[in-house]
């Protein structure tokens, strides 16, 4: 037996978007997970719901307690904070796993189909997702002004708006190979994703435009729309992205499980798209695979159900041949999970990541952090997820620590 003894949730008040859980069990370990927004929801499912099933559990039954907590009697729809809940578990438990038998999640689960992955960075500063509501994708973000000033080397989000083309050269020179950017962002909130005119339409290209006459195609450049448009904005905005050759417009309509609308989206454009981290569960991804509605697939394996889950739904994107980009812009946990699935998939495309994060606060919380050489990330070789928080982040003033465990 590997009983799970204490469940134990930290999150911190001055990072509001972020939770960790750690289980630990009779033999001496503490497996890790990490679970992004509505932590307070989250931490309350965990401690008022799960922990009466978990404690006790045997933890190397993975299988079985994720099918379980994925299946409650209401909660189970894209990334609620049930499923939140679950998928931090989840990751912790695989944690578990590979610390017990002294090898890399990767490994546990059957093995690396490759030593190193292709990186991109999205471009974000340095508080792009820290402090964000829950409630909005958009108008919640940081806005960049034109007077604004960068705060450090890779305050990318305020770069890109500033000049594409010197952030795509800065990148280059790191070894990056490809970049996110979503210069279309602030024009959504001015009519609510409806529609965008033609003065907009040019606004939002100059970027894309600058990064092409820097450095030409050496610089692969992705579109993110975050979910905030109607399908005639996104079909206008996607075939304006044609001429910029960009490598896949990522969550153009605001509802991204809507079948039919996303059919004729990719009917109307030859630009390539990419969906979602916003969705959970493989039976949605089976959908949106077998309806040929995506290019690319992206997850973020804190909101689709967990490292168990999200290899189910990177085995149904190597059956429908379609690649898979574990999303990162949430945690450095989250980071590491979605890399050891990454590098285990046949699927496996891309790992993305924010130097930003990278070089700052992502390096506060835990005690280390993937190897990225190149514009690729090494496959790591630490038993477990290879990383834990670092002790002093339970101690800080701003840390709600709550721990429900298995009675004596």
């Amino acid at each position: 037996m590997s009983t799970i003894t204490n469940i134990r949730t930290i999150r911190l008040t001055g990072l509001p978007n972020s939770i960790w859980v750690e289980l630990e069990t009779d033999e001496g370990l503490t497996g890790l997970g990490e679970a992004w927004r509505g932590t307070a929801a989250v931490e309350t499912v965990i401690h008022n719901e799960i922990s009466r099933y978990l404690l006790g559990q045997d933890s190397r039954r993975i299988e079985s307690i994720s099918r379980t907590l994925l299946t409650p009697y209401v909660g189970f729809h894209s990334a609620s904070a049930e499923v939140r809940a679950a998928s931090a578990i989840d990751i912790a438990l695989w944690d578990l796993y590979g610390q017990r038998h002294k090898i890399p999640v990767h490994e546990a689960l059957g093995g690396a189909v490759r030593q190193e992955i292709q990186v991109y960075n999205t471009c974000s500063g340095y508080v792009f997702n820290g402090k964000s509501s829950a409630y909005n994708s958009g108008s919640s973000r940081r806005v960049i002004r034109g007077d604004d000033a960068m705060q450090g080397p890779y305050d990318d989000q305020v770069a890109f708006h500033q000049d594409a083309g010197k952030l795509a050269e800065s990148l280059l020179a790191e070894g990056f190979r490809i970049m996110k950017i979503w210069p279309f962002d602030p024009f959504a909130e001015k009519t609510q994703g409806m529609w965008i005119s033609d003065e907009d339409i040019q606004k939002g290209l100059k970027p894309f435009r600058q990064v092409r006459e820097a450095v030409g195609n050496r610089m692969e450049v992705m579109c993110e729309l975050h979910s905030l448009w109607s399908l005639p904005a996104a079909i206008r905005i996607c075939q304006a992205l044609e001429a910029c050759d960009v490598f896949w417009a990522e969550d153009p309509l605001c509802k991204m499980d809507d079948i039919q609308q996303l059919g004729a989206l990719r009917a109307a454009t030859r630009t390539p798209v990419c969906g979602s981290e916003t969705l959970s569960g493989a039976v949605t991804f089976r959908q949106m695979f077998s309806a040929g509605v995506f290019d690319y697939a992206m997850i973020d394996l804190g909101w689709c159900g967990g490292i168990t889950e999200g290899r189910k739904i990177a085995a149904l994107a190597e059956s429908y041949n379609i690649p898979l980009a574990p999303h990162d812009c949430t945690g450095p946990v989250l980071l590491w999970a979605g890399l050891h699935l990454a590098l285990h998939t046949p699927a496996g495309l891309f790992q993305e990541v924010v130097r930003a994060n990278l070089a700052t606060w992502y390096q506060d919380l835990v005690t280390s952090l993937p190897r990225v050489q190149d514009g690729k990330a090494l496959l790591p070789m630490a038993p477990g997820l290879g990383t834990a928080l670092k002790p002093e982040v339970k101690h800080r003033k701003d840390a709600v620590v709550r721990e429900s465990r298995l009675p004596a």
